[in-house]
């Protein structure tokens, strides 16, 4: 194998960042990972993995030393439930994340920075029906974004184009769309839709309600992790440097992400809707062409089997911790 040079990969001990770093690893490169916790479920496969708090100015010197690429995809983050109750943390922790990296980065002389944003800066008003119009990169503008999460992944993006324009660090900017997988958060309160639904089905019985979300009609598009990780490696390649959105285009409903994981699971799940809950917006999909256009790509995996690889780990994983029972309430809450 070639050797392709050394990279550090911020937030290497979260979902996608665990994933990027074997993927990094697999294609040849020198590795350290960032985070302020070592990966979950497995160990990582980083060459060098530090333990940094990326809120803080020294820490970001130390993880951008040395290295002649950064994926940044440190951040204080989670599901709906999380992002719409925890604002004032995620703006202020994100953003110090954000900026130290980025300016650390150019400090230590760092020839390319892969950004990793989110559908969340589009505006709402583009969102308010269950069957949107797909959204384009250029749709960012007027900007209405996602209130706290959504507004600092746009300040982001705005900084990265700043960085790239006056000070010549090549940066790139990726959208994700929801992105889902094994070996990602599946409960206490930071997991995303398929995760939950995932584990509510697991640890229902068969005739067993679970508890939605809404009227479970809001749509979305899901992209699996296999994808997202090469997406991001075929874009810090490429030569575009404007936000690029990487996600599924196949857009469907939570009542729909609900029976297809029943399906997988083999039983009858009925759904039972707390309409208390957070929705997000009410529909959001991705428009993919210019992610065709740009990296002669686009994502591969189907839902129905991304589903079923995740199903399968998040049941073995409640196997494995001996809450496979259902609990005794007909409703198997979050």
């Amino acid at each position: 194998m070639t050797y392709k040079g050394k990279v550090a990969v911020t937030g290497a001990g979260g979902f996608i960042g665990h994933h990027l770093v074997s993927y990094l690893k697999a294609e040849g490169y020198w590795v350290r990972g960032i985070d302020v916790k070592h990966p979950d479920y497995e160990n990582t496969p980083a060459d060098e993995f530090l333990e940094l708090d990326l809120r803080y100015w020294d820490s970001n010197l130390i993880a951008t030393k040395g290295v002649d690429e950064v994926y940044a995809l440190a951040a204080n983050m989670g599901g709906i439930g999380f992002i719409e109750t925890h604002k004032a943390e995620i703006v202020r922790d994100n953003t110090m994340i954000n900026m130290h990296t980025l300016e650390s980065a150019r400090v230590n002389g760092v020839h390319r920075y892969l950004y990793t944003s989110s559908a969340c800066i589009y505006p709402g008003y583009l969102q308010n029906e269950s069957n949107p119009a797909p959204l384009k990169e250029e749709d960012a503008y007027p900007a209405a974004a996602e209130d706290g999460y959504g507004w600092e992944k746009l300040y982001a993006e705005r900084a990265c184009r700043h960085y790239r324009e006056d000070f010549g660090l090549e940066t790139r900017v990726v959208r994700f769309h929801n992105i889902f997988g094994p070996l990602g958060t599946y409960d206490g309160g930071r997991e995303k839709s398929p995760a939950a639904i995932c584990r509510k089905v697991a640890l229902a019985a068969t005739g067993d309600s679970i508890e939605v979300w809404g009227d479970g009609e809001q749509t979305r598009s899901y992209c699996y992790i296999d994808d997202c990780v090469e997406g991001i490696y075929r874009l810090m390649r490429s030569a575009h440097h404007d936000p690029l959105n990487l996600g599924q285009d196949r857009m469907i409903s939570i009542n729909q992400l609900v029976d297809m994981v029943a399906g997988i699971a083999g039983k009858k799940i009925y759904k039972a809707y707390d309409l208390t809950k957070p929705q997000g917006v009410r529909g959001r999909n991705s428009d993919n062409t210019r992610l065709r256009q740009v990296l002669g790509w686009e994502p591969a995996v189907s839902l129905e089997e991304g589903l079923r690889r995740t199903y399968t780990w998040i049941s073995g994983e409640l196997t494995r911790s001996g809450q496979m029972e259902p609990r005794g309430s007909a409703l198997a809450t979050a």
